[in-house]
């Protein structure tokens, strides 16, 4: 019975499938060993280049993460990790659960940042467009 393949999450994925099917992946580990490290750039291929593209954002999420991201403190409460965590969930379509890990919780944050700066960015050129009569 042929196993099935999980839809590739990125471009790592890809090239393992393609290295897979070609042989290149059994050659290398022949001579690199099985710690070949292709494991690692895998993953960060899968990391810069996602397949899977994010949702728009809401404008209630926009309100929520420029409230976030205006604010003058350095923590993250509770309840702004589970409103953090909602939109994030949403929009890129993950799982993640609530944390206590700041490098974890960094990451989720700057990749909404991302997302709410090219958000605002659109929003800002929408209303200088309608300032001016465009």
């Amino acid at each position: 019975m042929a196993r099935k393949k999980k839809q590739a999450e990125g471009l790592g994925d890809t090239v393992e499938n393609i290295l897979e099917v070609t042989g290149v992946a059994k050659v290398a580990k022949w001579i690199l060993g099985e710690d070949c490290g292709c494991e690692e750039r895998k993953q960060k291929l899968n990391e810069l280049w996602r397949y899977k593209k994010p949702e728009c954002l809401t404008e209630d999420e926009y309100n929520v993460l420029d409230k976030f991201y205006n604010r003058n403190r350095s923590s993250v409460s509770p309840s702004e990790q589970r409103e953090i965590l909602k939109i994030y969930n949403r929009v890129l379509h993950e799982k993640q659960q609530p944390t206590q890990c700041g490098s974890c919780l960094r990451e989720i944050v700057n990749k909404l940042n991302t997302l709410y700066a090219v958000y605002k960015e659109e929003k800002d050129a929408d209303t200088e467009a309608e300032s001016t009569g465009e």
